[in-house]
């Protein structure tokens, strides 16, 4: 992405404005495993809560968040969360990115992006009617 791309867009990871800012006034707490980064304010805000808030390695998407970080990025422990990470089970899925939207997003029999023609009805099926 260009120069002015950072300057002026958010959408597709954080503006020069922003890093800057968090450089400034935030602290570098860590790191997950598809490189966003998460910060913890140097000071605590006027009511006494800590701000914590995550730069995005590249997309500005929320569902990249993983589970310990979303975690502490709410408050729900004060540590980072390695220290809280039971060991992985062999049942874990590896992070897989939203779809919504692109052409990999699923679609089922009968959407307009696939033909647009569904299964007719079973005979299960009775159509309301105002005078029954």
């Amino acid at each position: 992405m260009g120069i002015l791309g950072k300057i002026f867009t958010w959408w597709d990871g954080a503006t020069i404005g922003t890093l800057l800012w968090s450089a400034r006034k935030g602290e570098h707490v860590g790191t997950d495993a598809q490189g966003n980064k998460y910060y913890r304010a140097r000071k605590p805000s006027p009511d006494g809560r800590e701000r914590r808030w995550v730069i995005y390695d590249g997309a500005n998407d929320a569902s990249r968040v993983p589970a310990e970080w979303h975690g502490w990025l709410h408050g729900s422990f004060d540590d980072v969360p390695e220290s809280h990470l039971p060991p992985p089970r062999i049942w874990e899925a590896d992070f897989t990115p939203n779809a919504t939207g692109t052409a990999s997003a699923y679609r089922p029999a009968g959407a307009l992006e696939r033909g647009g023609q569904r299964a007719r009805a079973t005979g299960d099926y009775e159509a309301w009617s105002p005078e029954g």
